[in-house]
């Protein structure tokens, strides 16, 4: 495989990611399409390891998404500035800690949406709470999984 089709992987990958966070796009979808595409044009072994991994972890991710209080993040407080903020900082968290950091990189991401939003450090603490309960844990889980599915699929292509 070509370095651009590399890079276009990358790109749905990446587009993938930030479909997590947007209600209405199949993220995780994307994410597995774009590894699929990937493994049918890479024929080593390494390449269709990692599409089953994306597979059984996606499918896992369903069933805990299922098991999960529906998301109604738009009535509990949610905002496009408060997605982005927990995205890149799952993603910040993802890269300095590798997979744990994700994590507290997520909650932290919504803590400080909230803290400049409402500038007191107790009603950011209460707002994280309730973005949380109202459907965070949900798309924590979809995000997480596809950062997983993103890091082998980088590590498999930077390892070679």
């Amino acid at each position: 495989m070509g370095v651009w089709e590399l890079l276009l992987v990358g790109v749905v990958l990446l587009l993938g990611l930030c479909g997590v966070l947007v209600p209405g796009v199949p993220g995780s979808w994307l994410v597995w399409a774009a590894v699929m595409w990937w493994a049918l044009k890479d024929p080593r072994p390494l390449a269709w390891g990692v599409l089953v991994g994306a597979t059984v972890v996606l499918l896992l991710s369903q069933v805990v998404r299922w098991a999960l209080p529906p998301r109604r993040l738009r009535t509990g407080g949610a905002t496009p500035r408060m997605g982005v903020y927990a995205g890149l900082g799952a993603l910040a968290g993802f890269v300095l800690f590798p997979v744990v950091g994700a994590i507290p990189g997520f909650v932290g991401g919504i803590y400080l949406s909230e803290r400049l939003r409402l500038g007191r450090h107790g009603e950011a603490r209460a707002a994280v709470r309730t973005a949380m309960r109202s459907g965070g844990w949900s798309v924590l889980a979809e995000l997480f999984a596809c950062l997983l599915i993103a890091g082998a699929w980088l590590g498999v292509v930077l390892g070679g």
